[in-house]
């Protein structure tokens, strides 16, 4: 529970923060009066002033915010600010009268530093770190459907066997494997361990081939079990846990994570009967996948497939990257992860992902859950929550940057802003949004842990 806990403000301070920060330094720098820096909202707990701006943490530790003159929100709003400031206000360097390029880059600014965290985390995480490697060079599936002509040999494998050797070249992890695959000539000797002759593969000269095979046509063996649980997901909701090892499926026997992943795949919407070993003891539960539509024209994935929301526990080593191979790939995990949340964003707009929806609790596990498993797990876990507090504070609802983002962009429409009146009662609107999705999410949160 304490891990818990810690992970939890870690996590919102780090994050309310940074985001906070983008604000306040555009703002100080293009001269906007900053009246008041806050962690929170409401009252505050502690409070202290330097030079014409007030810092507070405040009691309520759902967000933050930036008090900026000419921004000073009556009503709804400003009390859920804590107030006016007591500091003097300078019309001069009121928010209203700067440029609109400067004012959208103060209100960008927040969701730019939170992505920008994301990228820089995952950067330095590849580099310094490394990326995850499965360290095992088993085989446990061949999809022959998978395959490109030439490679039918790799049919022969079983589950179980481990590949030694790639042309004369010891494999020590699976990452090795799919390099040697994706890189070799077109002529590729596998040795297997206990088979006396090798494997010889002849691979097209085609790079999407070739990543279908390593991707989806030979798959390396894992036990089945659970390294981490979303909350709110299928897998929460079924009883799922972190150290389950899941041995059976609707009467089936499962021996490793794909038999797991096919079974899904095919059951989306359908009540899939689970059965895993916990401690000593053997647990049956029931778990409905959700349908997910596949967009990766390579995958082995059914066009909609099940999933649960859960993560295999695989043993794995580090692999670090050069500088420049880790700033690629952490842009490509950046890219990637923004695709995720605005796919979740797509699923609440459509109305079917409400119920998915998590607050503090939510975050709360999610990171206690990675920061078990260790410091990385849990940075990585930090950048996607990071990149998700980044998309969710764009959407167009005042109150929030994109509904600020919003007025500035109908004030260049119209050549002149919105009334003061309408800016107010749109935001006042805007809050009581976000505070309907805020209590949606917390009763969410009550509802799964009360289960």
């Amino acid at each position: 529970m304490l891990v818990t806990i810690l992970s939890l403000v870690v996590v919102l301070g780090v994050l309310i923060s940074v985001h906070e920060f983008g604000h306040f330094i555009v703002a100080k720098a293009v001269g906007i009066q900053v009246l008041r820096f806050s962690l929170g909202f409401g009252r505050p707990v502690f409070a202290w002033r330097r030079g014409e701006t007030e810092y507070w943490v405040s009691w309520i530790p759902l967000g933050g915010y930036v008090k900026m003159a000419g921004l000073e929100e009556e009503g709804m709003v400003g009390e859920l600010e804590g107030g006016k400031a007591a500091v003097p206000i300078d019309p001069a360097r009121a928010f209203d009268h700067k440029p609109l390029w400067a004012r959208m880059a103060v209100i960008l600014a927040g969701v730019t530093m939170n992505v920008v965290l994301a990228f820089l985390l995952y950067t330095a995480l590849f580099a310094a770190s490394g990326v995850p490697v499965r360290a095992t060079t088993q085989v446990d599936t061949v999809l022959a459907r998978m395959l490109p002509p030439g490679a039918e040999a790799l049919t022969t494998l079983r589950r179980g066997d481990r590949i030694v050797r790639v042309n004369g070249d010891t494999m020590r992890s699976w990452g090795d494997v799919q390099d040697h695959l994706l890189t070799s000539g077109p002529k590729t000797k596998l040795e297997i361990a206990g088979r006396t002759e090798p494997l010889v593969v002849r691979l097209p000269n085609d790079t999407p081939a070739r990543l279908r095979l390593v991707q989806w046509g030979i798959l390396p063996f894992a036990p089945a079990r659970i390294a981490l649980v979303y909350p709110g997901e299928p897998a929460a909701r079924g009883g799922l846990k972190p150290g389950d090892l899941v041995i059976g499926a609707d009467g089936d026997s499962i021996r490793s994570w794909n038999d797991v992943l096919f079974k899904l795949w095919e059951s989306p919407g359908k009540t899939v009967a689970l059965t895993v070993r916990r401690a000593s003891a053997l647990v049956h539960l029931r778990v409905t996948p959700r349908a997910q539509e596949e967009d990766d024209s390579l995958s082995a994935r059914p066009k909609t497939f099940g999933l649960i929301g859960a993560e295999g526990d695989f043993p794995a080593i580090k692999k670090r990257l050069p500088v420049t191979t880790a700033v690629r790939a952490g842009a490509a995990q950046t890219v990637g992860q923004l695709g995720l949340v605005l796919a979740g964003v797509k699923r609440l707009i459509q109305g079917r992902g409400f119920r998915d929806l998590g607050g503090p609790i939510t975050i709360a596990q999610v990171s206690g859950q990675a920061a078990r498993l260790g410091l990385d797990r849990f940075l990585i876990i930090l950048a996607n929550i990071s990149i998700g507090l980044a998309v969710l504070n764009l959407l167009p609802i005042p109150v929030l940057d994109g509904g600020h983002a919003m007025f500035l962009i109908a004030e260049g429409i119209r050549r002149k802003p919105l009334s003061p009146q309408l800016r107010m009662r749109l935001t006042q609107l805007g809050m009581v949004i976000v505070l309907v999705i805020m209590v949606i999410a917390i009763s969410n949160d009550v509802i799964r842990n009360v289960r």
